[in-house]
């Protein structure tokens, strides 16, 4: 199980380098490699390794309400204001990446137990095109929506200067009033850690 850790806040970095940064990262470790031969052809070349440690913000630090207005894979319109008074899960991946499939089920889990609760999850791709990310999901089974981020990248802008995904796969949660909360830097390698972020945004847990 990946333990939790608090790491102090990251510096801005501009908005060109966030979206060039997040197309070229990753998991490149030996663990990867593992990972590629079980859950199939994802390269593992040209990018770079997150270690899944969490980074918690606590609700005193948190700064201003990550905006966005995206369009999902279905045609539907996702606002940042319109998802003000959920908990939102934004999870950075795409289909050729050995640990964005090997961390699915868990997210799918954690979907599915808060299915009836305030909470939304949103996929966000950013490499692939639809025909792509649509064959990911039908095998993956993941019934949340999904947003291409690959030719404009803004919801990786709309997290500049912020808690940012550095590497793929990463997920962000963003509390109720649409902070950022928490990050994943890597794969999400059981459903509890995530399971215990969420919660504890819904419930006022969160320190």
């Amino acid at each position: 199980m990946t333990e939790r850790s608090t790491k102090g806040r990251l510096l801005a970095v501009g908005a060109t380098m966030l979206v060039a940064a997040i197309a070229l990262t990753g998991c490149s470790s030996g663990s990867s490699d593992k990972l590629s031969q079980q859950y199939g052809s994802g390269t593992t070349q040209n990018y770079i390794s997150g270690d899944g440690a969490v980074t918690e913000v606590a609700q005193d630090k948190r700064t201003d309400a990550v905006d966005f207005d995206a369009m999902t894979t279905d045609g539907d319109e996702l606002t940042a204001k319109a998802l003000r008074g959920k908990v939102v899960v934004l999870n950075f991946w795409y289909a050729g990446c050995p640990p964005c499939r090997a961390e699915a089920k868990y997210l799918n889990e954690v979907h599915e137990k808060y299915t009836d609760d305030q909470v939304q999850f949103i996929g966000v791709n950013v490499r692939d095109q639809k025909a792509t990310a649509a064959a990911f999901e039908r095998t993956f089974k993941v019934d949340y929506p999904t947003v291409l981020d690959a030719d404009k990248g803004e919801m990786q802008l709309a997290l500049s200067g912020q808690i940012a995904p550095n590497a793929v796969p990463a997920t962000i949660v963003l509390d109720k009033q649409g902070r950022v909360a928490a990050r994943v830097l890597g794969a999400v390698d059981s459903t509890s850690i995530l399971d215990t972020l969420v919660s504890d945004e819904l419930s006022g847990k969160a320190s």
